[in-house]
């Protein structure tokens, strides 16, 4: 199994903290972001290489990181993919820089775990990926408890079978508290359909929209994160998650 970790956005509701260093690289509980969930991944077992995508802005930055994060964890595969963009204009996004990296990497032809760099997880996603082995296609789910805070992210019901039959993003009436997040696995069958779902013109940014084609048309199923999750959209998400995870022993 490999693992794409999306990193290729400009963040540009955290400027000026943004404006030289990718979200994904500044620091929350003494360590840059990506780093912990680098840690994650590859506490998980039979992973292989881990796909950094990015863009020609940070691409540099990344593959020093990399660099420093493989002396003290050798075994570590990474490979850093620049996707070329140099700003939020001319960005592919998230589906289109998956799509990219499948492409360019020939990834098709196994499966694939998927996260955005700007989550945080206190719990490892190895059950996730336990549970996802056996589907062929998974998204990770957190029941965010609030009515208000769901707005934010793709909504989501499920049936008695953990199988999504609903979703919408940014619901302006919710439904429930259910939240898709951005953590996914995709079998070598789901990967095939991202090219079909870009020709047809659907949104190519917000990875949540090619999960809200898909379940209409392969049963989607879900795995829900216990433990906390964060998604690092503002400066104070930013400074909770640097409380919650300074905590956190490594």
């Amino acid at each position: 199994m490999n693992a794409i970790i999306l990193a290729a956005g400009y963040a540009t509701r955290l400027y000026p903290l943004t404006l030289n260093r990718a979200k994904p690289l500044l620091e929350v509980g003494g360590k840059p972001i990506i780093e912990w969930t680098v840690d994650n991944l590859i506490a998980v077992p039979d992973m292989e290489t881990i796909y950094i995508v990015t863009n020609d802005k940070f691409a540099s930055d990344f593959q020093a990181w990399a660099e420093r994060y493989q002396e003290r964890h050798p075994k570590c595969k990474f490979k850093i993919i620049n996707d070329g963009s140099t700003s939020d204009e001319d960005k592919l996004g998230a589906i289109g820089d998956i799509n990219f990296a499948v492409t360019r990497e020939n990834l098709t032809g196994d499966n694939l775990l998927i996260v955005a760099g700007d989550n945080l997880f206190t719990e490892s996603p190895r059950d996730f990926v336990e549970y996802a082995k056996k589907t062929e296609v998974t998204v990770a789910v957190y029941d965010v408890g609030d009515t208000e805070a769901i707005k934010k992210y793709g909504n989501i019901d499920i049936d008695a079978e953990g199988t999504i039959i609903r979703f919408e993003e940014k619901p302006e009436k919710p439904r429930s508290t259910l939240a898709a997040i951005a953590l996914y696995y995709y079998s070598a069958e789901v990967l095939s359909l991202l090219t079909t779902y870009l020709a047809a013109g659907n949104n190519p940014d917000q990875p949540g929209r090619f999960v809200q084609w898909l379940y209409t048309r392969k049963p989607v199923k879900t795995f829900e994160l216990k433990g906390k999750w964060l998604d690092i959209g503002s400066k104070e998400t930013l400074q909770k998650a640097d409380e919650i995870f300074a905590k956190i022993k490594t």
